[in-house]
């Protein structure tokens, strides 16, 4: 029988009772292993009622009491991390060791959520006039809905809800209906930490879903990761119903290759940034852009490096890289190499026909290389989700950056070089959010905040760190004079305040 991933509202499993469900597939089998409910704005409403009931007494908890469920609940992620893996590994697709390192950065921000006391402290001048002191605090939103996608179905909700709960709000998360259950778990093991019935609450669904907490008048914040044309959907929706927003949006990743790179390391890095994690990730590397007369060599060291990676089963310890996540988007993917040379591409490595023996039925594809890529060509234009990997080849440094510059997006880059004069001068002329000097996958620690530029983000504020905790508060200034007891009483003053 198939098991069915139910709503986790108001600290406990919640059946669906719309009549909707959605398919869940082992990628590496095709098999349909599981089902999701699939809410109504009916029980929407409900999850976010719950959360808003919640927010009246956690609102108002005390920073011990936040920061000691937020300790246990780090103790319990970090002793069920393989418990986790495994689920992301049985329906998304990515292998073992990818999904613990996924588990691991998820785990940075709720160590970050630990630590919350330093980062809500205020800020206090006195004597700014006679007797007049100003202090200024951050305090909690409400009823935070946190929207998030299939790649990474345990890490980038826990970029959102730990730190949104840790500043006293309450949380309503609609992970992405493909892989359900890691959200689900962690909701359980946050229960378990003994965080307050209705602070965290797990709601599945599609548009329908979606739609209703973008329009729900007690909904104050929205996060949101996925796909740049639904983050530009999120956004606009979202502000057009007076909610605070961060919508982070696609990507097109570029890697800068110099003459004078250590193009052995850069090879490395262009397979691991492009290929890990199947591509399924907005911080791979999708075009490498080769300066000069690099390119050949590259590309052949490239190509060297991507035909040894073993394909398989997620739960193979021995795969390397995983299926995709659905067969619809395995064919997507593929459509992009197959189409790649009627638009002048070289297609170094096909990876379309690759299969896996006892796994005929898995969403599998193999490796691809398209070299001499135009700017104008789809694998180029678009962002591909997938493992192929473009490379462009350019005379100059300052070509390089132009085309890089010229993409409608701005996640995330990298340079490679031994030259610490022009990877300074690339780290302040290239228009990204994230900066990687021979690194390829900049996503920053959990104390600096991650973000993108033009259409990867739409809001003001990146993902966790500072920004993070700046999006799920806001600002209060009190202005304040207490007479002195000595003084006879004061007349009134209708004048401004004098300051001097």
């Amino acid at each position: 029988m198939t098991k069915t991933v139910n709503h986790w509202i108001g600290g406990k499993t919640v059946e669906g009772t719309s009549g909707a469900y959605g398919p869940v597939t082992d990628p590496a089998t095709g098999e349909v292993t599981t089902q999701v409910a699939l809410a109504s704005v009916e029980e929407v409403d409900a999850a976010v009622a719950s959360a808003k009931a919640a927010y009246a007494t956690w609102g108002t908890s005390s920073l011990a009491q936040r920061t000691a469920v937020l300790f246990r609940y780090r103790a319990l992620l970090d002793a069920r991390r393989d418990d986790i893996a495994a689920l992301i590994t049985a329906e998304h697709g990515k292998v073992h060791s990818d999904a613990l390192g996924e588990v691991a950065r998820g785990l940075e921000i709720v160590e970050l959520a630990c630590g919350i006391t330093t980062q809500l402290k205020g800020e206090l001048s006195t004597q700014v006039s006679n007797r007049v002191d100003v202090s200024s605090i951050r305090q909690s939103l409400g009823v935070v809905a946190g929207i998030t996608p299939f790649n990474f179905p345990a890490m980038v909700p826990m970029w959102m809800f730990p730190l949104a709960i840790a500043c006293g709000n309450t949380f309503v998360l609609k992970p992405s209906e493909k892989d359900p259950s890691a959200a689900n778990l962690l909701a359980e093991l946050a229960a378990e930490a003994g965080l307050p019935d209705g602070v965290l609450n797990v709601v599945h669904g599609d548009k329908v879903a979606v739609d209703a907490l973008l329009n729900h008048p007690d909904v104050a914040v929205v996060s949101f990761v996925g796909s740049t044309p639904i983050a530009r959907y999120i956004h606009a929706t979202a502000s057009a119903n007076g909610k605070r927003v961060q919508a982070l949006g696609g990507a097109k990743n570029h890697m800068l290759v110099l003459p004078d790179a250590d193009l052995d390391a850069a090879a490395d890095a262009a397979v691991s940034a492009a290929y890990g994690s199947a591509g399924e990730r907005c911080m791979a590397i999708s075009a490498v852009v080769a300066v000069g007369a690099i390119g050949d060599e590259l590309v052949a060291k490239i190509r060297e490096r991507a035909e040894k990676i073993k394909i398989g089963p997620g739960n193979d310890p021995t795969s390397e890289m995983g299926p995709l996540i659905t067969a619809a988007h395995r064919d997507k993917v593929a459509s992009y190499v197959t189409g790649a040379a009627a638009q002048g591409a070289e297609v170094v490595l096909d990876g379309t026909g690759h299969t896996v023996e006892g796994f005929e039925n898995g969403h599998w594809i193999g490796l691809s290389l398209l070299d001499k890529v135009s700017t104008d060509s789809d694998a180029y234009k678009d962002e591909i989700f997938g493992p192929v990997l473009c490379v462009l080849r350019v005379d100059t440094y300052e070509e390089g950056v132009a085309l890089m510059n010229a993409s409608p997006f701005g996640n995330g880059t990298a340079i490679f070089t031994r030259d610490g004069g022009a990877a300074r001068r690339f780290q302040l002329e290239i228009q990204a959010g994230m900066v990687g000097v021979n690194v390829p996958i900049p996503v920053p620690v959990g104390y600096h905040s991650f973000g993108g530029w033009k259409d990867s983000l739409f809001g003001d504020h990146h993902i966790y760190g500072n920004d993070g905790v700046h999006f799920y508060t806001r600002g209060k200034v009190t202005t304040t004079r207490w007479p002195d007891p000595a003084d006879a009483p004061a007349g009134v003053d209708l004048g401004f305040p004098r300051n001097h």
